[in-house]
């Protein structure tokens, strides 16, 4: 047995089961094992943040970790930007990145390039196999790291000859460490917070934002009257009729300052402090007031659920129906507007569907038209790194097989990832891709603002798509997906209905 025989058969013992792949000469061993090895449900990317942004999204609804193989370290750059927003995300990946033979190296090759630093900057955890016979070993610390609460990135780099030689063992899994609990003590600091104190909030995120732990929340809200709000960006919101109806951090400063005015206590439920997206000239860097106190419940890494079920109980909180967010929305017609566009979301999305949200400015307000929809997750990017969307939704309907994929998604960051439309067609998914095309980098504006400047003819040019028109029908024809334009809400209503009947991918170009 090789090397690489031994890493696939690892891979599947460890239950990892996906590999999102674009792979060059130095992992042709590994390649040839996947397909002597049966098991494996290889998915072929065209660019690296294809392969990363999919191994993310997979994990963010299958709640396991897919594998990656990208070609060496420059392989590996291409794909830091997916890398950087699971990071963000708490998403856990097996990383694989080839490379150059451990005795090639030393010859500089072209291809030779630090990968272990360039692995680091995105990584938990960065192992190099050097020989065979470790590479099994390795592979199951790998895994072991990824599955590790809340989720992690493990990179194993694989020299070409690690791969080929023989010597392989196959590693049984590594146990995985428990979620771990909460402090009883923050659970009691917490409760005797919410009794005596007012003005408090409770700032929620990761997997307090699941079904289970919102109705724990519910308990809380209802017994104390504490406020809840969201993080500004969630790696996965369940929402929809019988969820929370959680509004979100603003990400305008102003609106965010705002949103936390008058907190005298907010504790942090897997989550972080509020803080600015950018910093800007006479703006706060930290959204709550000088004077709040900050507390935590429970960190990212812990069981958020438990820890509110905990507090719910120390609290002597009865259980609290979730407030009936009212009837489903109507569709829309007319003239496209934001509100418009999440009400025809709202009122047409199957049941169960997955939102996979890049809309940047053009959906800032979409929550509250959403809130009684039918149930549904919704994510986010949590990283900033543009292009997430339309890998991440390849990913999650890889991750969450017959549902619904809806990816609102703004022209300008879609540019960063249209590869990923090949690879919707390629595996059929069930993808419905609403392309809002304005034409222009039109948070950039809004950021001109934010900083004081005032753009002039060079400024507006840079930051505009419309020099020439990028013709998204045909983009998305040309790599299999059926597209049609649409610049009316009845226009876009009938798309959607017409490609959520469809069992492959469709995009809307939605001119606003």
């Amino acid at each position: 047995m090789n090397g690489a025989e031994s890493l696939v058969h690892t891979l599947l013992g460890g239950g990892v089961e996906v590999c999102f792949t674009n792979p060059g000469t130095s992992e042709m061993h590994f390649v040839a094992a996947l397909d002597r090895i049966p098991g494996m449900k290889c998915v072929l990317g065209l660019q690296e943040n294809i392969v990363t942004g999919a191994a993310d999204g997979y994990w963010r609804m299958a709640e396991k970790p897919a594998c990656t193989l990208l070609h060496c370290g420059p392989g590996l750059a291409n794909g830091l930007a997916g890398l950087h927003d699971a990071r963000r995300a708490r998403s856990g990946i097996v990383n694989i990145v080839g490379d150059q033979a451990v005795y090639h190296r030393p010859f500089d090759a072209p291809l030779t390039a630090d990968t272990e630093g360039w692995a680091r900057g995105a990584s938990a955890f960065v192992r190099t196999a050097t020989r065979a016979e470790d590479v099994g070993i390795d592979a199951a610390m790998a895994i072991q790291a990824a599955r590790t609460s809340p989720g992690q990135v493990a990179t194993l780099i694989l020299p070409s000859d690690s791969s080929w030689n023989e010597g392989g063992v196959v590693a049984s899994p590594l146990s995985v460490p428990a979620v771990p609990h909460a402090d009883p003590h923050a659970i009691r600091n917490a409760a005797r917070v919410l009794r005596e104190k007012r003005n408090v909030m409770l700032l929620v995120g990761g997997a307090a934002l699941r079904e289970g732990a919102q109705k724990q929340l519910q308990r809380i809200a209802s017994k104390t009257g504490c406020r809840l709000l969201a993080e500004g960006s969630n790696a996965r919101i369940q929402r929809g009729r019988g969820r929370l109806a959680l509004d979100r951090v603003p990400y305008v400063n102003e609106l965010a300052v705002q949103a936390l005015a008058g907190v005298e206590h907010l504790i942090l439920v897997n989550a972080k402090e509020p803080i600015g997206f950018f910093g800007y000239p006479g703006k706060p860097s930290r959204f709550w007031p000088p004077s709040c106190e900050l507390h935590t419940l429970a960190r990212l890494e812990q069981d958020a659920e438990a820890a509110l079920a905990a507090l719910a109980e120390e609290l002597g909180a009865p259980a609290a129906p979730i407030a009936d967010p009212g009837p489903r929305p109507s569709a829309p017609r007319g003239a496209l507007s934001p509100e418009g566009l999440a009400s025809l979301v709202g009122a047409l999305m199957p049941e169960e569907s997955i939102i996979v949200d890049e809309s940047v400015t053009y959906g800032r307000g979409f929550f509250p038209m959403t809130y009684a929809a039918p149930p549904h997750d919704w994510l986010q990017n949590c990283g900033g790194a543009i292009g997430y969307g339309p890998p991440v939704a390849v990913g999650a309907a890889i991750g969450a097989p017959g549902r619904r994929v809806i990816a609102l998604q703004a022209d300008g960051s879609a540019m960063y990832t249209p590869q990923a439309l090949w690879t919707q067609a390629r595996e059929k998914l069930p993808v419905t891709t609403v392309l809002l095309s304005n034409r222009k980098y039109q948070i950039l504006l809004g950021e001109y603002q934010n900083v004081g400047a005032n753009p002039g003819r060079t400024a507006l040019d840079m930051l505009d798509l419309g020099n020439p028109d990028i013709g998204w029908v045909k983009l998305a024809n040309s790599m299999g997906v059926e597209a049609a334009q649409a610049s009316t809400l009845e226009a876009c209503g009938d798309l959607l209905a017409q490609s959520f009947a469809r069992p492959g991918p469709f995009l809307i170009e939605l001119l606003i």
